[in-house]
């Protein structure tokens, strides 16, 4: 199955009339707004012309995502995931733009990632499972909390760094009509009834209040800088 071009996620930066479809990403990480890898290759940093040859390129074995050389040009792609092209021997991390699409730019830390914890499970043996918010799932200690984000290395996914969900920590809104804006978590309010809490983050113009599922912690409260380059 294909999607309309008209009625992709507004997350794909791609033209809406020159054709009728888009290529559809396969069932993998992340959700529905995801970019399959055939649309990054050709409209986003426009390595082919075609999809003909975009397929070939991936096909090859020419582009890794997050270090893993991926040959499913449908394969899908989403925020914070890291695009490498060996040959040209640059790397691109998925970003958001000023209005909230997905955008490759590019970066040097190309062997980190930041994940979000969603859940956590307890699994066989006692140990404590991470349910991350591309569908990635680690096994770790338990002082790690749902909300927080973890540092970790890639590919192999070794956990380096944590970074709590607390005041004053440096967050993204991965949401809404601000997604993309970076600021410092400054209240959270839990709501006592079947509606989603919500988060103030204090912006530079102004302070936001959004649901807790938009905010991503990005650094740590006693830092100024995001753990990953943001290309900010």
């Amino acid at each position: 199955m294909h999607q309309k071009r008209l009625s992709a996620p507004k997350t794909y930066k791609i033209p809406r009339k020159v054709a009728k479809w888009v290529v559809k990403p396969s069932p993998g990480p992340h959700d529905k707004e995801a970019v399959p890898l055939l649309v990054i290759v050709r409209d986003f940093l426009e390595l082919a012309d075609t999809a003909r040859e975009a397929r070939k390129i991936i096909a090859a074995g020419e582009i890794l995502v997050d270090g893993i050389v991926r040959k499913d040009y449908k394969f899908p792609v989403g925020l914070f995931d890291v695009i490498t092209i060996p040959k040209l021997e640059k790397s691109y991390r998925m970003l958001f733009d000023e209005k909230g699409r997905y955008i490759p730019k590019e970066v040097e830390d190309s062997d980190l990632k930041l994940y979000k914890i969603v859940n956590k499970t307890l699994v066989r043996g006692g140990k404590v499972q991470l349910n991350l918010f591309d569908g990635t799932n680690l096994l770790a200690s338990n002082e790690y909390k749902t909300k927080d984000s973890i540092l970790v290395k890639i590919p192999d996914k070794d956990i380096i760094d944590h970074l709590k969900f607390e005041e004053g920590a440096l967050v993204m809104i991965t949401g809404g009509s601000h997604a993309g804006e970076i600021g410092r978590l400054k209240s959270y309010k839990i709501v006592r009834s079947s509606a989603p809490n919500l988060v103030t983050v204090e912006g530079e113009e102004r302070d936001i209040t959004t649901i807790e599922d938009y905010v991503f912690v990005v650094g740590k409260k006693d830092s100024d800088k995001p753990a990953i380059d943001l290309g900010v």
